[in-house]
């Protein structure tokens, strides 16, 4: 066991392992003061950046932050490891790392180079790496990964911005479904997927869900996706049932222990992902998992200690559920950032950081990630904040958002972004959606040649706007 220490003016820190230097390392957030892990002090918290810097990338291989024999995130962690992709970065230290990516992303082969290490980085690694990097730092290297899924649609090009229309209820009303769904075509959200939560997990109710998604995707011959969010082994059930699944959804976690209060195996996971590839509903690819993660999801579920019985910090935690999103090659994975509440992530400047956090990690590990730019009505944070935090992410090329009906869902209870808000992230970047959803939404006369949104004519039915096309 390492024991680390920064001596800052007249005051020696010590850090007992590298979990409790990686936590105090961390930026200021409320779920790892709740955990009892994060720094005292401004000072504290600089001196373990301090040395964090100079550990060795190595010692994430030998030190491990959660035992591996207790827990099979770490064994797939230790697995997926790939030493010929690790050399080329082998001798640095975290930030040596840091110099090393904001170095290579100033190169026309940047993103060559930044896939190249992909599977030689942990989520250690990189979630070390993070806490180095200021904001402006994250936004730069995420811009210059590139990541590629297809399903119906292909996400993730340059120039693209893509979105998750997600047309809740809170009765599962086939009529407000249809009606948000609606709304949210002709403002041009939806090429990422088509994404309800249900208000209830009974199969039934499901499966009514995906029926009434694919009816309006197959009626308008609309390239995109549909997914209800709803349990794994549902979603197992009801394509052994024949049900019209695209996208086979889980919330996922960084322990062992998380995930099985998600009532979820790795096993069953690629159970799922096999199952769902054998249906071969794609067109353009066939990437049929869909992730979802958040910072401070194994604290809620008491699953964040590490060696020694110490609490790992939230965002580390964060970052190796990403080791078991890769292991699937997902279509979209994406953080609900500020979800989960005040309790993990206080107020609007820590929903940003975590958000910028995440998409970092997530897309330097090979991830298509995507951003819920979200907050609960009682967090210290408002619309100005995801405004923010939506402008950033733009800038960091994310693959998606989450757009809902006037940024309020009205089902989960908290607030998100608008379907007008992606109008506005791809109006001042110059971006475009997926391109077989924009040519659909030109042939339905719903966008011009330049990119814009069209009005619906007064006199012409939203159904018949929408057929146009078909």
């Amino acid at each position: 066991m390492t024991v680390f220490r920064q001596t800052l003016g007249a005051t020696t820190y010590t850090f007992d392992h590298l979990v409790d230097l990686m936590a105090k390392a961390s930026p200021r957030r409320s779920g790892d003061e709740l955990a009892g892990c994060a720094a005292e002090t401004d000072a504290e918290r600089a001196a373990a950046q301090w040395a964090l810097a100079e550990v060795p990338l190595d010692l994430f291989l030998t030190e491990l932050l959660v035992p591996a024999e207790t827990d099979d995130v770490t064994r797939l962690i230790l697995d997926q490891h790939d030493r010929g992709a690790y050399a080329a970065i082998s001798h640095l230290t975290v930030g040596g790392l840091r110099d090393w990516l904001l170095d290579t992303v100033t190169r026309p082969d940047a993103a060559e180079r930044l896939a190249a290490v992909r599977w030689g980085l942990t989520p250690e690694m990189v979630a070390a790496v993070s806490k180095l990097m200021r904001n402006q730092d994250l936004v730069t290297v995420a811009r210059a990964v590139q990541v590629t899924t297809a399903f119906r649609t292909t996400v993730g090009l340059p120039g693209r911005f893509s979105t998750r229309l997600q047309p809740n209820h809170p009765t599962d009303d086939p009529r407000g479904v249809t009606a948000a769904t609606l709304d949210g075509l002709l403002l041009g959200a939806g090429d990422a997927v088509l994404g309800i939560n249900p208000a209830t997990d009974s199969p039934q109710a499901v499966n009514d869900l995906l029926h009434l998604l694919d009816d309006i995707r197959t009626r308008y011959e609309i390239p995109t996706q549909s997914c209800v969010l709803t349990h794994v082994t549902t979603s197992i059930g009801l394509m052994e049932a024949g049900a019209p699944v695209d996208l086979v959804f889980q919330s996922i976690a960084g322990t062992q222990g998380a995930n099985e209060g998600f009532g979820i195996t790795l096993e069953m996971l690629r159970e799922a992902d096999q199952a769902a590839r054998e249906l071969q509903r794609g067109t353009v690819g066939q990437n049929v998992m869909y992730f979802e993660t958040g910072q401070g999801s194994a604290l809620s579920a008491g699953a964040h200690l590490g060696t020694g019985d110490r609490p790992v910090d939230q965002q580390t935690l964060e970052t190796r559920a990403y080791a078991v999103a890769r292991e699937l090659d997902p279509f979209l994975v994406n953080t609900v950032v500020g979800f989960i509440g005040p309790e993990y992530l206080y107020d609007g400047k820590q929903v940003v950081r975590a958000g910028l956090e995440d998409h970092f990690c997530g897309k330097l590990l090979g991830l298509q990630m995507g951003v819920d730019v979200c907050y609960t009505n009682h967090t210290e944070a408002d619309q100005d904040d995801m405004d923010v935090l939506l402008t950033m992410l733009t800038a960091a090329r994310v693959g998606f958002v989450i757009c809902v009906p006037g940024a309020d869902d009205v089902m989960l209870g908290y607030q998100s972004l608008a379907y007008h808000d992606a109008l506005y992230a791809r109006d001042v970047f110059g971006l475009r959606p997926a391109p077989e959803f924009e040519a659909w939404l030109a042939r339905a006369g719903l966008m011009s040649e330049a990119g814009r949104m069209l009005p619906v004519d007064p006199g012409t039915s939203v159904l018949r706007a929408l057929g146009a096309g078909a």
